[in-house]
């Protein structure tokens, strides 16, 4: 079904999904609290200390053992863990929350201190011994994890450094994360009681920052403007305890990074990426050398809109000649059609997180902002966190949340240490989803207009992935290296790095503001997850290609595609890869995947030309 305007049988309470909240009681797997959980783990643990300094002279069953003890020790820490973080998540302002979250930090990394040796200790083994172990079928649940221990030994450090370092990191990264997660939660900003008007006279209500950030998609400009001055003026609130924040981070990686012996700040995000420090370069290259895609949209854009250029403001403005809110209902509708068009499998797990409670969607006071899926444990099942606004968009998001979502439920089989990939493979899934739902409702639209909006959102949302990336990544590159070689960043150099990587992708297309030099400050990436943000253009990349292989084969490709998705991270990226014939070892391979974003904004151009949009150019 395609998405129709908010009629009146539509209530206020499904246009806002007030009611889709989680249910969080099967974590706990029957125990009273999480504190429980961890008591368990405790026990497990020493049982488990009882084999230090005996790793090197253990056979494939012996050693499989201490490792189906360590993954059950892993499931209860992570159950517990994951009850505190999604708990916090709906009110990181609850200091009770707050309090839970932490207090299942520091205990966890407690229990995990104590089991750091055995993987130090098998990182120490003599290649031949390691290969033999790494033979014996016993151990295939644990290998691909194993392996990955051996590639980190150059960076490992004596147990006794180990133990110092995780233990303090309670108290220091993970703190600094959760100030950062408590201050944005915290942002308010001033609207117009009518986001259609952007009358300074008019009354206005306070609101989150989510949800002033998803009014840049307002078709109306004035809205937009006065949406962009309200966020600006929300992030100039405690921006120096920020700016703070991330000096205080920036100097905690260089820190761990030297004493690591890690040759720049982004080698030891992409060593458990398992990418070379080359292929990443490569990527970034071929992201980069195609800036003329991104300007080339913004231009049409703007044309589209009837302006001369578009404004900072105007960049996720929406093409739809009206504004159109959609119901939760109407929503899962779309998504739930769109997968079983896809795999009835996938859109039967679509089904069982739809209606089981497994998502929590309403904004919220304090909740934190943005989307995400925490695959939680094998034994129990993943999590989506939204925040639901009723724009479009909010749709695609849901189909790209399930997409990680399903992707963790397949790989489930696979035991905890293999249930994730890599970043640079987790976004595969996501994309694949949003992608599966976009061309599912491009053959449900007819009306020339209503198609180019759809397909705007298609090139959008690539280069928000791909290229917007690429630019976020390349304003962190600035800003570690700057921190290393001259110290700390004032607010305002920060503000200078961030709109030169910015001017960089998007040329003279788009005109910045003074304002927009602060909007770094919100992003969560560059202060949970250091060198995160290429993963997306990555991933984005991949999954297009992947794609395109559906495309070309058909309904036969289905069944090599779910066997991507229950391979979960027990293999390196090139051999998942190669699952479903995507040779990420072929230097042309990124930019066949830019050469398909080419083709969606070709089509975007024939399409606004279809709707009397902008003029043909031929």
């Amino acid at each position: 079904m395609a998405m129709t305007a908010t009629d009146s049988s539509t209530t206020s309470d499904d246009l806002a999904a007030a009611n889709v909240e989680w249910d969080l009681t099967s974590l706990l797997d029957g125990a009273a609290t999480p504190d429980e959980l961890l008591a368990k783990a405790e026990t497990l643990a020493a049982q488990i200390e009882t084999n230090r300094g005996q790793i090197s002279g253990m056979d494939g069953g012996r050693l499989a053992d201490v490792m189906n003890q360590l993954a059950e020790v892993h499931e209860l820490m992570s159950r517990a863990g994951h009850f505190g973080m999604l708990t916090f998540s709906e009110n990181t302002a609850d200091p009770e929350r707050g309090a839970l979250v932490q207090r299942m930090q520091e205990e966890a990394t407690s229990i995990g201190s104590k089991l750091l040796f055995v993987d130090l200790e098998f990182a120490a083994l003599d290649d031949d011994a390691a290969a033999a172990l790494l033979a014996d079928d016993r151990l295939q649940f644990c290998a691909h994890h194993l392996r990955n221990t051996r590639r980190n030994r150059p960076h490992l450090l004596s147990e006794a450094e180990e133990t110092v370092l995780l233990e303090s990191s309670v108290s220091g990264a993970s703190a600094w994360v959760r100030l950062f997660s408590e201050l944005t939660s915290a942002i308010e900003v001033e609207l117009p009681a009518d986001d259609n008007l952007a009358d300074e006279a008019s009354e206005t209500r306070t609101a989150g920052l989510e949800e002033a950030l998803s009014l840049l998609q307002h078709p109306d400009r004035d809205a937009r403007a006065s949406a962009a001055a309200a966020v600006t003026d929300g992030l100039r609130s405690d921006l120096r305890t920020r700016a703070f924040v991330y000096n205080t981070l920036l100097l905690d990686k260089s820190v761990n990074d030297r004493l690591r012996d890690f040759p720049t700040w982004l080698s030891s995000r992409n060593l458990s990426n398992e990418a070379s420090d080359e292929s990443v370069a490569a990527l970034v290259s071929a992201v980069k050398g195609r800036y003329d895609i991104p300007q080339r949209w913004y231009r049409l854009k703007a044309e589209a809109l009837g302006l001369d250029r578009l404004a900072d403001y105007d960049r996720m403005a929406s093409v739809a000649s009206s504004s159109k809110q959609i119901g939760w209902t109407e929503a899962t509708s779309v998504v739930r059609d769109a997968y079983q068009s896809f795999s009835p499998d996938l859109a039967t797990i679509v089904d069982r997180f739809i209606d089981e409670r497994w998502i929590h969607a309403p904004i919220q006071p304090g909740k934190r902002p943005g989307a995400f899926c925490a695959y939680s444990v094998p034994s129990d099942h993943p999590y989506v966190l939204l925040n639901w606004t009723g724009q479009s968009r909010d749709v695609l998001t849901l189909a790209h949340e399930l997409g990680h979502g399903v992707h963790a439920y397949l790989s489930r089989e696979q035991s905890i240490f293999h249930q994730s990939t890599p970043l640079t493979l987790a976004e595969t899934a996501s994309v694949f989803g949003e992608t599966v739902t976009n061309n599912r409702l491009l053959e449900l639209i007819e009306e020339p207009d209503e198609k180019f909006a759809l397909l705007a959102s298609v090139v959008d949302d690539s280069i928000a992935t791909v290229f917007r990336q690429v630019a976020m990544n390349n304003f962190e590159d600035l800003c570690h290296n700057e921190r290393r070689d001259v110290g700390e960043l004032s607010v305002d150099r920060f503000g200078e790095l961030w709109m030169d990587s910015q001017k960089e992708m998007m040329g003279d297309s788009v005109e910045l503001s003074e304002d927009y030099s602060i909007w770094w400050s919100y992003i969560p990436h560059f202060i949970g997850t250091p060198g995160y943000v290429y993963a997306y253009a990555y991933g984005q990349l991949l999954a297009l290609s992947v794609y395109a292989r559906y495309e070309e084969s058909g309904d036969s490709f289905v069944p090599d595609y779910l066997s991507l998705l229950k391979a979960g991270g027990s293999r390196p990226p090139e051999e998942l890869a190669s699952m479903v014939d995507c040779d990420l070892a072929d230097p042309g391979f990124w930019d066949a995947g830019l050469a398909i974003v080419d083709s969606q904004l070709t089509r975007a151009e024939q399409a606004a030309v279809a709707a009397g949009r902008v003029e043909s150019k031929s």
